[in-house]
């Protein structure tokens, strides 16, 4: 083969034999921050295996003819095992029908997703992935802040706050120049997570926010310094997952958050103002 030869890949070249699993990300909140293709995949699937972190109303999208099956983790509680996800998958992969594994955010991040399509794959099922809104993605866009910003930060990077390696030399290359961190999970490893930063090098004036049920009707955003990260997460009494966001970027949401609240309290003003107006008309300007 030529070097300058270019392969190219047929997207149909899967039609006559479609994948009988489906790992579609569910996002990371509302029902409308889901793609099209994962809300038609919902929609069509005769199982369903779902996480604890999608939302109830993604789950009304499926017909009344689906088998629902919970498999959700959360930290500290008793939930599903890997091996038993696993096996439900090629059991329902088997049994027939289209089955839909869905996932909070988008699968392959930090959503053992590959895991479990490499093990149908050995199983000799076929699968195919569905991408989602991540996590870092959604609660950033929803609490205004921007994970990269010219001048501020150029690169961004996602971190697992629930397992790491606690060596200096790790916590330094988070550190590298004008880089977001964001951490899923952190909030009770959060006095590790800063300790570690702060024994790298960073500033303990460094700008950090929780963010707790991203892009929901619920969500919290709760401002920081990484000095005192700790110490706010321990305050921090919330239900949900929270999301850690570390870095000057973090400064640029909270001028942004102070100037789009400015606008509306002018607005707010000139409406009081108009409506005092129509009821005194004497004071109207002639």
């Amino acid at each position: 083969m030529k070097t300058a030869d270019v392969i190219k890949l047929d997207l149909n070249r899967y039609a006559s034999t479609p994948p009988k699993v489906a790992i579609v990300g569910a996002g990371c909140g509302e029902v409308e921050l889901l793609t099209l293709k994962a809300a038609r995949y919902i929609s069509k699937a005769d199982v369903i295996i779902y996480d604890s972190l999608v939302c109830e109303e993604i789950l009304t999208l499926a017909s009344s003819r689906c088998a629902m099956h919970f498999v959700g983790k959360r930290c500290g509680q008793p939930s599903a095992k890997q091996d038993e996800i696993n096996a439900l998958l090629v059991a329902s992969a088997r049994g027939g029908g289209f089955v839909v594994r869905l996932k909070g955010g988008d699968p392959n991040i930090f959503g053992r997703g590959c895991e479990e399509a490499l093990y149908l794959a050995e199983s000799g099922i076929k699968s195919e992935f569905v991408p989602g809104v991540t996590a870092a993605l959604g609660c950033a866009a929803s609490a205004g802040i921007p994970l990269t910003h010219r001048g501020v930060a150029r690169s961004v990077t996602f971190v697992t706050g629930r397992v790491f390696d606690n060596s200096a030399q790790s916590w330094s290359a988070l550190l590298c120049a004008e880089t977001s961190l964001v951490f899923y999970m952190g909030k009770e490893q959060a006095g590790n997570i800063a300790k570690g930063l702060l024994a790298a090098g960073a500033s303990i004036e460094l700008p950090m926010a929780f963010i707790t049920n991203g892009a929901r009707v619920d969500q919290d955003v709760v401002y920081a310094k990484l000095g005192s990260m700790a110490m706010v997460a321990q305050r921090l009494v919330v239900e949900g997952p929270t999301l850690i966001i570390v870095g000057e970027v973090v400064n640029v949401a909270q001028t942004l958050s102070e100037l789009v609240l400015s606008i509306e309290e002018r607005g707010s003003q000139r409406v009081s103002e108009h409506s005092d107006n129509q009821m005194n008309p004497s004071r109207l300007v002639r």
